[in-house]
């Protein structure tokens, strides 16, 4: 038995900005549960980061989680640069509007009551579970589109 929520997540965008998809893979003890879904008009970033909001989102108690991801987008913004934005009234060090503040501030908000781990791995690398969450990703972006992707 595992204390640890494995989370695996990925985005996809078909276009950029165009539709996209984003797709979740949650193991703990034995089982797994798989999310996905899309929005019409968006970016890669954006669905970056709701693959990993809604993964914690689908948690019911508190956790410690392992989240992989291959955005270094999502796991050095969430573990390092969201402490700068905040100081700097979620402004980057150039003065300009962090892009997706509403996602990260909601990212930051759903992983407050868990202890969590960030991994990185390279995308499209033969990494199983990363290859998996990117078809669930691409199924998003299917069911907006209506077409494969």
């Amino acid at each position: 038995m595992s204390d640890v929520v494995e989370i695996f997540t990925d985005g996809a965008c078909s276009g950029n900005p165009g539709p996209g998809g984003w797709g979740a893979l949650l193991r703990w003890n034995g089982k797994e549960r798989e999310l996905w879904g899309g929005e019409a008009d968006t970016t890669n970033n954006r669905m970056e980061l709701m693959a990993a909001i809604r993964a914690f989102e689908a948690l019911k108690k508190p956790v410690t989680a392992r989240i992989t991801t291959d955005s270094v987008y999502v796991k050095d913004g969430i573990t390092q640069w969201i402490h700068g934005w905040k100081r700097n009234g979620w402004r980057t060090s150039s003065k300009q509007p962090v892009k997706n503040a509403d996602l990260w501030q909601r990212l930051e908000a759903v992983m407050a009551q868990h202890t969590v781990e960030w991994r990185w791995v390279k995308g499209h690398s033969g990494n199983a579970e990363n290859e998996r969450v990117d078809e669930l990703a691409r199924r998003g972006v299917s069911e907006v589109t209506g077409r494969a992707y």
